[in-house]
């Protein structure tokens, strides 16, 4: 699998593999995290490629301290072969290039695989609650 910023032909793949992978709310529009993310400075969406087909996405991103990692998806018939965790090695490379020295994400509670995944992957839960306000109405 060949890692590399998403190109704007792919947009509707990343969207679709979003979808099949759970990963989107009715609250939330993918599109328009996809377009912030792309146009953002400090933000990117990467897409993993293998025999020329989407396999993998990383929404990737930073505050200047802290970066983060959104959006990881593996398409199914993909999983299980180590692409979830290069796409993170390639967020974490992402974000040491640009200088940022610590990586957050958000899991879901009720998400035992996701955590297990992170786990196997060397990340701790910190001591910490989000808290989150809506600004979009």
């Amino acid at each position: 699998m060949q890692i590399a910023p998403l190109t704007d032909d792919a947009m509707d793949a990343v969207i679709d593999l979003w979808r099949a992978a759970g990963l989107t709310r009715p609250w939330n529009d993918p599109e328009a995290d996809l377009r912030r993310a792309l146009a953002g400075p400090a933000s990117t969406v990467l897409a993993g490629i293998e025999d020329g087909a989407l396999g993998a996405t990383a929404m990737v991103g930073h505050d200047s301290h802290r970066g983060w990692i959104s959006y990881l998806a593996v398409r199914e018939d993909a999983r299980r072969r180590g692409h979830g965790a290069a796409m993170v090695a390639a967020c974490e490379a992402w974000l040491r290039d640009r200088g940022v020295p610590k990586l957050n994400l958000m899991v879901r509670v009720d998400n035992a695989a996701a955590h297990a995944f992170y786990d196997g992957l060397g990340y701790g839960r910190d001591d910490v609650v989000v808290r989150a306000r809506r600004l979009d109405g």
